[in-house]
């Protein structure tokens, strides 16, 4: 929760953790999880041949949609870029979608990119248990990789708790990262890159791609209060909420108390994203669904945005339970993937006063969706 006093009070729940972790009594959930990690090198347990099958599908679909031939690389030697994203990226709605905006954005801006089979997730749920050492081992693999490989930078996915750990710990963790370009020796959010390309003009936009919707955006507590985006404050605030109004006509924030250093968990964090908590979890999600009906009602929004895997897939899964329909949660980058326009893509020129306009956004009528949910349900039991 939001302390005024600037007191970071995960991280005092962290230490109790440690604490409870170092005599055996660490949350089971998430020392699994942790273990799926050191085997497999991700959340999923999914191995690298899975992995790169996974990575060809995805890019077959995105040939099928656009026309064109988008890379989703793994393992390039050499490459600029290394992205390391949550395992749920690779396999479930609505994160794979946001993974496919990430590739977009990277074709269209001509940058050299790969992922890593050895280093196949950004999460880091040692943070979970409190446990400094195991948090060190899950950070180690991706500076490895990125050594491997020797990229020049790298740009985190969303996954709110990844970011958190990338933030705050990796330099001290895992560091230093002095191999790294000396002009990014940090490591990026995916939002800061898209936001600065958009910012230069390199990207364009048919905005009404996300007409169907009215969003409004979920600021994830790991990446509100704990963390941030860009050289300025605030920018983990305004980099995902300008992103968004780039590519959609149609938004509205939910109430100022509700928002920003001020969010409410999404009742799944903390290692609490089990079925076996499933209680516990529509209970803790239960403010912010308060927030969200109130703005749904005020300003017609039918959907929201997120930047973090647990956020999307706790919403997921409860926001049935308070009268919304499930994929009523949405990543910030699918509404990318919706609207961006790559150089050469097959599709109807849209009309100029559609693209990147700039202009306020205007209200629509609430549009009301189903998707199937097997394979949500499938991540989410997995812990991404």
């Amino acid at each position: 929760v939001y302390c005024p006093y600037g007191i970071d009070t995960a991280e005092i729940s962290m230490a109790a953790r440690e604490i409870m972790d170092s005599v055996g009594q660490g949350q089971k959930y998430c020392n699994e999880i942790i273990g799926k990690v050191h085997e497999k090198s991700n959340n999923l347990g999914l191995p690298p041949k899975a992995l790169k099958a996974t990575l060809e599908d995805l890019e077959e679909d995105i040939e099928d949609e656009t026309g064109l031939a988008v890379k989703l690389p793994l393992d390039v030697e050499g490459a600029d870029i290394l992205l390391v994203t949550p395992s749920a990226d690779f396999v479930a709605e609505p994160h794979v979608d946001g993974l496919i905006g990430y590739a977009k954005v990277f074709h269209q801006a001509g940058v050299n990119w790969t992922l890593s089979s050895y280093a196949s997730e950004a999460a880091n749920f040692a943070m979970f248990i409190g446990s400094y050492e195991q948090m060190h081992d899950i950070a180690e693999r991706i500076r490895k990789a990125a050594q491997d490989l020797g990229v020049k930078r790298i740009v985190v996915g969303e996954c709110g708790h990844a970011w958190r750990v990338a933030y705050n710990f990796w330099n001290t963790l895992a560091g230093p990262f002095d191999f790294l370009d000396p002009n990014y020796p940090c490591p990026q959010h995916i939002c800061e890159f898209t936001y600065g390309l958009i910012e230069e003009g390199k990207l364009k936009f048919d905005k009404s791609a996300n007409d169907h919707m009215t969003l409004t955006y979920h600021d994830s507590c790991n990446v509100a209060r704990a963390s941030r985006m860009g050289p300025e404050p605030g920018g983990q605030f305004e980099y995902p909420r300008a992103i968004i109004k780039a590519v959609c006509n149609n938004y509205a924030d939910m109430d100022a108390d509700t928002i920003r250093e001020n969010t409410f968990c999404c009742g799944g964090g903390g290692g609490l994203l089990t079925d076996d908590l499933m209680e516990l979890r529509v209970k803790g999600a239960k403010p912010r669904m308060q927030a969200l009906k109130q703005v749904t009602e005020t300003n017609g929004v039918t959907h929201m945005a997120a930047i973090c895997a647990i956020c999307k897939s706790q919403f997921a899964k409860v926001m049935p339970y308070y009268g919304f329909q499930m994929d009523g949660i949405v990543s910030v980058h699918q509404l990318v993937s919706n609207a961006l326009i790559l150089d050469g893509q097959e599709t109807d020129e849209p009309a100029d006063e559609d693209i990147d306009t700039g202009e306020e956004p205007a209200e629509v009528p609430a549009v009301e969706t189903a998707k199937d949910s097997e394979t949500q349900e499938h991540t989410e039991t997995q812990g991404t």
